[in-house]
């Protein structure tokens, strides 16, 4: 892999593959990738047909990396538009239907030539009966696996196409020989068999695994095409002068006004401009509750809108809506990698050129030890050596049960971003929960505030406004909304800085002033009049949270905010304790505040009056006592701590860098939907490791005993055709059980 300059930024797409068969495929497109100039890191999914490369544009080009992937046998789609989407999902959907097709007619032919080869071996000519029927199921149906393998052996590679054709070809081969010279063997004492049963039938499997394996993983990806489905083709806008035109959703700009009518889907992100009505959000949010809209409130693509009409100004088109958000999301981590995955790669890369050295060391030692069936028996040992063998099954265990489990995540308004974070959620021992907007419903009100004697003027008013106005702390809208709420009016400051968790200072009119936490008018040497004191021990006894505002020397005013506990916070917290985790709180906020909140949810540690470096410090703390860290928050001051965890969960409704920095984000911001998480890790990865088990067993167990180990002890030599019939379900049986996370229940 050619390394790039690490401040060389970088570009991180996903770009479907198509003429994989196997996960040997899988594995040689991507180290084709990774060998390529400014490519940083590549892996390709056999499971979802998708290459994820992060490049350096500067280095690498796309182009350059279609043509290698080209050069090696496969194709990189590089095209991003809408059209070239549809024509990758047209594409697959021929193929399946190409390979439905060609099934159904070779089972058609090769039954006959079984019931010929098993039951009717005497009837006149049934060998050239037997080479016509299995001659178009080999040669024509089958014709996909000797197309694919050659494209192999032209680059010096092999893939399951190329066990697929060696056996068939060998066993249809030497079965026309043996058809049209027949003497050859009889003149030597020996029988002139025929295989065409075991060709035709090798090949019928194969494809009726094949189609029942692309079907199935077809289904693993229901989730994104829901996600997509939620998306309206048509858009109702209304122009300057009232009147409304339908048009395409792409032909939607941001401050267009679009109208919404009863049982219509939200085509994009917006903020209600007129009307109001309720929209059922559970496709984004899994909350099955229908939520108010009125003028102003957000509303989100791909929700569905309930009874009445509104107007809302488009603020999210495109790309940019959450709905495409989630939908990229779930993508990129259906396309990801467990780190489980990395040893079955190396496997997978190198198990079709072993399966070849066992088969043909399985002929030689039959031809040396077999005697007078020593030919026979190798031959018939060397075919269904190179059928059983299955690098599929093994390509296929991890990545289909992460597409399952991020896609069932999705359902329940858990956003995954990678598959890694997926496998490690069940191993988190212990968990950090941010206060406000995460145990706290994030929206902080007004309940109170104190002046001190002879201060209370308008003109101070509109100072505490005018400076609160200017800060983004949650907090500070509180105290905005009171005094905006107030119609005080505002003036401008004539400086103003914000101390990152701490507070804010302006100079107003050529005097300075403060506003923030008691710790910081500690720092400031504020001075704090007794009358203001007893009043707020009352409001830090009662869970509320106090900011000050001050001048120079002396505190002016004390605001009460309270923050309403989340009303499922409490049985979030029990439940996570229950399954042995730590819970912990930290917050920014006071120490008596943080006691009266942590004690109402049942949380026995918590830390207060943390700076957002200090919620960082707190998670390398408990990684340093060996735990195992989940941290949960919302704001921008989380995103330190977040990008630590060794687990991050962000909270929907927060902010964007925090939903960024996060590998899980909770939608619908519900603590419940933790303990959630975490179980649909457990589920997920016990299901890997089960798939895992099964896929090493078979080949482990299935490749001695074709090879005819157990011959010696009881006679027994394995059949090509029940061989084929055993590779071809091990494939299907690994999706099918990664398909059961699907009806999992998550309580």
């Amino acid at each position: 892999m050619k390394q790039n300059d690490e401040n060389v930024a970088t570009i991180k797409k996903s770009f479907p593959v198509t003429g994989m068969s196997c996960a040997s495929c899988a594995s040689s497109v991507e180290t084709t990738l990774k060998e390529e100039p400014g490519v940083v890191k590549a892996a390709v999914n056999y499971a979802n047909g998708e290459a994820f490369v992060e490049y350096a544009p500067t280095i690498g080009d796309v182009r350059h990396f279609r043509q290698s992937v080209q050069a090696s046998g496969y194709d990189l789609i590089i095209d991003e538009t809408e059209e070239s989407e549809e024509a990758v999902n047209e594409l697959k959907e021929n193929y399946y239907n190409t390979l439905r097709r060609r099934t159904i007619f070779s089972v058609i032919f090769s039954v006959p030539v079984v019931l010929i080869g098993m039951v009717f071996t005497n009837i006149p000519y049934a060998e050239f009966i037997m080479w016509a029927l299995a001659t178009p199921v080999v040669l024509i149906f089958g014709r996909q696996f000797f197309t694919n393998a050659w494209k192999q052996a032209k680059h010096a590679s092999a893939n399951m196409d190329t066990l697929v054709a060696l056996s068939t070809g060998i066993a249809y081969s030497f079965s026309v020989f043996n058809t049209l010279d027949p003497q050859f063997w009889t003149s030597r004492g020996l029988e002139a068999h025929v295989y065409f049963e075991a060709a035709a039938v090798v090949i019928s499997f194969i494809l009726l695994g094949k189609m029942m394996e692309e079907k199935a993983k077809s289904n693993t990806s229901s989730a994104i095409k829901k996600l997509i489905g939620l998306q309206p083709k048509a858009v109702t806008v209304i122009s300057t002068g009232g009147v409304e035109k339908t048009i395409k959703i792409s032909e939607v700009r941001v401050g267009d006004k679009v109208l919404v009518k009863p049982g219509e889907k939200i085509p994009v992100d917006g903020l209600v401009y007129s009307g109001n009505s309720f929209v059922d959000e559970s496709m984004i949010s899994g909350e099955p509750v229908p939520v108010e809209k009125k003028k102003d409130e957000k509303v989100f693509a791909g929700t569905i809108n309930q009874k009445g009409s509104f107007v809302f100004a488009a603020t999210k088109v495109g790309a940019d809506t959450l709905l495409a958000h989630i939908i990229k999301t779930v993508k990129d981590a259906q396309g990801s990698k467990a780190p489980v995955q990395k040893l079955v790669d190396k496997i997978a890369g190198i198990f079709v050129p072993v399966v070849m050295g066992i088969s043909i060391l399985s002929f030689i030692i039959w031809m040396i030890v077999g005697g007078e069936n020593g030919l026979t028996h190798g031959l018939l040992a060397m075919i269904t050596v190179l059928v059983i063998a299955c690098p599929c099954a093994l390509g296929l265990a991890t990545p289909t049960a992460i597409m399952v489990g991020v896609g069932r995540g999705a359902e329940n308004g858990i956003l995954i971003k990678d598959a890694e974070s997926l496998e490690q959620a069940k191993n988190i021992n212990a968990i950090i929960l941010d206060k406000t907007g995460t145990i706290t419903e994030g929206h902080p009100q007004v309940t109170d505030i104190v002046w001190k004697n002879d201060v209370n003027t308008t003109e101070n008013s509109s100072i505490f406004f005018s400076l609160e106005s200017k800060s983004e702390h949650p907090l500070a809208d509180a105290i905005a909304d009171y005094f905006k709420q107030k119609g005080t009016e505002k003036i401008n400051p004539q400086s103003f800085e914000s101390v990152t968790g701490a507070g804010i200072s302006g100079i107003v009119n050529n005097q300075k002033y403060y506003s923030g936490s008691s710790k910081f008018m500690e720092e400031k040497s504020i001075h704090i009049p007794s009358e203001l004191k007893d009043k707020v021990e009352e409001w830090l006894n009662n869970a509320n949270t106090v900011i000050w505002f001050a001048d120079e020397k002396n505190a002016l005013a004390a605001v009460a905010i309270a923050d309403k506990i989340k009303a499922s916070s409490k049985e979030a917290v029990g439940q996570l304790q229950k399954m042995g985790i730590e819970v912990y709180m930290i917050t920014g906020d006071n120490e008596k505040t943080a006691a009266a909140v942590s004690k109402e949810v049942g949380i026995k540690n918590f830390r207060a009056g943390t700076l957002p470096s200090q919620k960082a410090d707190f998670v390398k703390e408990l990684q340093q006592q060996g735990k195992k860290v989940a941290m949960v928050g919302d704001g921008i001051n989380d995103s330190h701590a977040l990008a630590l965890a060794d687990v991050s969960i962000a909270m929907g409704k927060g902010t964007d860098i925090a939903m960024d920095v996060a590998k899980m984000t909770l939608i619908s911001s519900d603590l419940l939907h933790i303990p959630k998480a975490i179980q649909l890790s457990k589920k997920t990865v016990k299901v890997i490791r089960q798939n895992l088990f099964w896929a090493f067993i078979y080949n482990i167990v299935g490749i001695p005993i074709a090879a005819g180990i157990l011959y010696p002890f009881t006679g027994f030599l394995l059949n090509p055709m029940i061989a084929g019939a055993a590779m071809a379900l091990s494939s299907v049986s690994v999706v099918s059980n990664s398909l059961r996370l699907k009806w999992i229940k998550l309580k």
